[in-house]
């Protein structure tokens, strides 16, 4: 496969790598370009406007999360057919995993990739220290490819012309120069960025505006000369269809369906419910499941015929009156949990199902409360699922990660959902009939067994509705 393809990465949070990979993509996009956008690491929010930026489904490629072995097909899947690729890096260009090397930094994912690097370099406060900061991130590791800069919030003409002479003697090319622009930064909160799906008018001008900046300072033909550097990939494109077919589940699946043809199952979306990896859904069809998406902001009801229940991350938080005023549906998920329905709640899904969330009353599925916080809880969690439930056998050992700013009292019930390994031992979330709810996020394309397990008990909760004579 030979997909050109950049990754833009950073000397550290905070430079531009956003701005500059979200203006690139819709640059290239408006000329006609079919761009693939992809993210390192566990990020849900950009992704959403790397979407917005080309008209296709944001990825992430996480080598914690999914293994180092799967970073390359995956990107493959998403770029198949594309004529550019462009990663967004994570952190720093170096910065991974606590404690694991380079495992899950954008240099792994570089290398993986065979891509060459673009570093956005925040220039606000140096002159000629930028070519020293370039060169140890150019030789710190020679497997890494960096080729070339993007200089980010520039003061002026002489201070470009200071930085383009520093970097000269370095040998860097420049392939970018970007002034101080505060007009088109998108709005952050307690988790970062404001998601695309909760401004959308204003996430569409913002995008416009990014692409019209990085158009104006950036030499596109440079990056796009750049990427075409890129060798082939020697790696087979992931397959959610292969993924499923090689799960060792696959030959004791239920083959039962739904009375519609195949099972039902629900994903929660719109503003309150953003977060979700595009495989999660792509393996629970080929696993066999209809999905139908649903607004727990809006939708007074679960989608017809729903026989699984999914309810993924997002911030709640933010729209508790809203969630709490909806009542109808929140009685609707409630009698679909106590009906023994399969259901798979991630962080915010984990928030909806309590009794209360900061006070307004949720779905009161499960006796737990809760409410913001001042801490945020942020990092990769290794787990094994410590209770049978619709989703994992017990025993089944998932990589996921935290990210939140909220607490539920209890952290777990009876039976809980996992045992964390590292970098803590605890147990955490919640057990009970079809219920799985639990503040891990995980990718699913680790261990797609999980998406056939899911399926196979939203059809086994199908036949049984038909059998009680609820079809």
């Amino acid at each position: 496969m030979n997909i050109p393809r950049l990754v833009i990465a950073a000397p550290s949070s905070g430079s531009g790598k956003t701005t500059v990979a979200t203006g690139l993509m819709a640059a290239f996009s408006e000329r006609g370009l079919a761009v693939s956008p992809h993210k390192a690491g566990p990020d849900y929010i950009d992704p959403g406007y790397h979407a917005l930026a080309t008209g296709r489904p944001g990825r992430n490629l996480d080598a914690f999360m999914c293994g180092p072995e799967l970073v390359a097909p995956l990107f493959a899947h998403g770029a198949a057919g594309c004529d550019l690729a462009v990663v967004e890096g994570v952190m720093g260009l170096y910065d991974g995993a606590a404690g694991r090397g380079e495992l899950a930094s954008t240099a792994q994912v570089a290398k993986l990739l065979r891509a060459p690097v673009v570093l956005v370099v925040d220039a606000s406060s140096q002159s000629r220290s930028v070519a020293a900061l370039v060169h140890g991130f150019a030789s710190f590791d020679p497997q890494v490819r960096l080729g070339g800069v993007i200089l980010n919030k520039v003061g002026s003409d002489r201070h470009e012309a200071m930085l383009r002479e520093a970097l000269e003697e370095a040998g860097m090319p420049v392939l970018g120069v970007l002034r101080r622009a505060p007009q088109v930064a998108a709005p952050s909160r307690h988790l970062g960025l404001v998601p695309v799906a909760e401004r959308r008018a204003d996430a569409v001008s913002s995008v416009a505006a990014l692409a019209d900046q990085v158009r104006a300072g950036c030499d596109l033909e440079a990056l796009l000369a750049l990427a075409r550097t890129a060798p082939p990939l020697a790696c087979e494109a992931w397959s959610p269809e292969a993924a499923i077919s090689a799960s060792p589940a696959f030959e004791a699946r239920d083959p039962g369906r739904s009375p519609g043809g195949r099972p039902v199952i629900a994903v929660a979306g719109g503003a309150a419910f953003t977060f979700s990896y595009a495989e999660h859904a792509e393996l629970l069809t080929a696993a066999g499941a209809e999905v139908v998406t649903f607004d727990p902001l809006r939708d007074e009801g679960l989608p017809a015929d729903t026989s699984g229940l999914v309810i993924g991350g997002g911030f709640p938080e933010v729209y508790a009156p809203e969630l709490s005023a909806n009542e109808p549906l929140r009685r609707a998920v409630a009698d679909f949990a106590a009906a023994g329905g399969p259901v798979a709640a991630e962080c915010a899904g984990l928030l909806y199902l309590a009794r209360s969330l900061d006070g307004k009353p949720m779905c009161g599925v499960l006796d737990a409360d809760a409410r913001m916080s001042e801490r945020l809880t942020l990092g990769y969690r290794e787990a094994v699922a410590v209770s049978d439930s619709a989703l994992a056998a017990t025993g089944t050992r998932l990589r996921g990660h935290e990210f939140h700013r909220t607490v539920i009292e209890p952290g777990s019930g009876a039976a809980p959902a996992w045992g964390f390994t590292r970098p803590e031992r605890r147990v955490e979330g919640f057990v009970q009939q079809g219920v799985h709810a639990s503040y891990l996020h995980t990718h699913w394309a680790a261990e797609p067994s999980v998406a056939l397990r899911f399926t196979g008990a939203a059809a086994a909760a199908a036949k049984a509705a038909v059998v009680a004579g609820h079809p």
